[in-house]
């Protein structure tokens, strides 16, 4: 336990160790050996008979030692966790409840909370008064430069817990702004790899996350006893002097994007009605050739058939084709042939171009 303070009580000041203030006006200090004695006698006055003897000088040191071995007596609280030092070293961890250790200066005993919770907040700090709790920005810890040579204002809360309390008492000193300055480097060492954009945006889990493990990992390099559970990225904006200037970046790369996405639609609909057309066109084409190459074929079948009945009756087939030409030849021409047997009941003026007209419509 650590000693007390003797020159420092009732008041401080610069008084001495047995509260007397220090000599003024030209007074004479107090003699040494005068003090000494009053003490004697007073003691003497206490004890038993008026006079110390042997056995008065017993009981007071086994009062003394009494005394001084109570001290050894501390207790651990639910969430702390003991940790006794000799001589300085570590010795063993105690659980909580009362436990004893040799006094001081043989052993030590230190109760760190292991339970608690601890945050620490990066780029802001929080206080409170009564019941309202003011916020403070620190622009030297959230002021933040990207990969993209960009400016974030970065805050955000890293919380942690005592994972070992031997290893946090004795490995690391001032061990909270030792976690403040380790989260505010690791925080910076990932922005300043990443988009401004995607550490506002998109990638604030991620952010979280491997800012979380870049701290432990360099604590865990210190070897420091400490298990970080959680960070908290509470803002990442642009930094207030150019929130404006940095507004209208963004509705221009807004508009920019609404314009791409119009001129994609238009082309992806000019693309599809090309395309319907051009397969449109294709299957037209293979089927008027199919068309004609079934025509072809049909002529030819039927230049085959004629052939064949030409080849066993030439002369009938002869006539036959004579007389299915004249017939074509004939029909379209503006002509009536009249047998001269049935000449006589023709009458002459007769518009038969008229009549020919006619059957041609029908």
């Amino acid at each position: 336990m650590p000693w007390s303070n003797q020159g420092g009580g009732n008041g401080g000041g610069n008084r001495g160790p047995w509260g007397q203030g220090p000599s003024s006006g030209g007074q004479v200090p107090p003699d040494l050996e005068e003090i000494l004695k009053r003490g004697q006698d007073k003691l003497k006055q206490a004890m038993p008979g008026g006079s110390l003897g042997g056995r008065g000088i017993a009981i007071i040191i086994v009062l003394i030692a009494v005394g001084w071995l109570a001290t050894g007596f501390y207790r651990v609280e639910p969430d702390e966790q003991g940790v006794v030092l000799r001589f300085g070293k570590y010795s063993k961890t105690t659980n909580p409840g009362l436990n004893y250790h040799l006094p001081y200066p043989i052993e030590t005993a230190y109760t760190p909370q292991v339970l608690a919770e601890h945050q620490e907040d990066i780029g802001f700090r929080k206080r409170q008064r009564g019941t309202v709790i003011s916020k403070t920005d620190v622009p030297d810890e959230s002021l933040m430069l990207s990969g993209d040579q960009n400016i974030v204002d970065v805050q955000f809360t890293v919380l942690w817990v005592i994972a070992d309390a031997n290893k946090y008492l004795f490995n690391l000193a001032n061990q909270r702004e030792t976690v403040r300055i380790v989260a505010e480097g690791a925080m910076r060492e990932h922005v300043g790899r990443s988009r401004g954009e995607d550490i506002r945006t998109k990638e604030r889990l991620a952010a979280e996350s491997t800012v979380k493990d870049l701290i432990q990992k360099t604590l865990d390099g210190y070897n420091s006893g400490i298990l970080v559970t959680a960070v908290k990225l509470e803002k990442a904006d642009p930094p207030p002097s150019v929130i404006d200037a940095f507004e209208d970046v963004q509705r221009a790369q807004q508009d920019q994007r609404k314009l791409e996405n119009e001129a994609k639609s238009y082309a992806n609909k000019r693309l599809g009605e090309a395309r319907g057309q051009s397969a449109q066109i294709v299957e037209a084409a293979e089927a008027y050739r199919k068309q004609t190459v079934a025509e072809a074929d049909g002529e030819a079948q039927r230049f085959l058939s004629i052939y064949n009945e030409y080849k066993l009756a030439k002369d009938v087939t002869r006539r036959r084709m004579f007389l299915e030409t004249m017939e074509r030849v004939l029909a379209r021409s503006n002509k009536v042939i009249i047998e001269g047997k049935a000449g006589s009941g023709v009458v002459p003026y007769l518009p038969l171009p008229e009549i020919g007209k006619r059957q041609n419509n029908n």
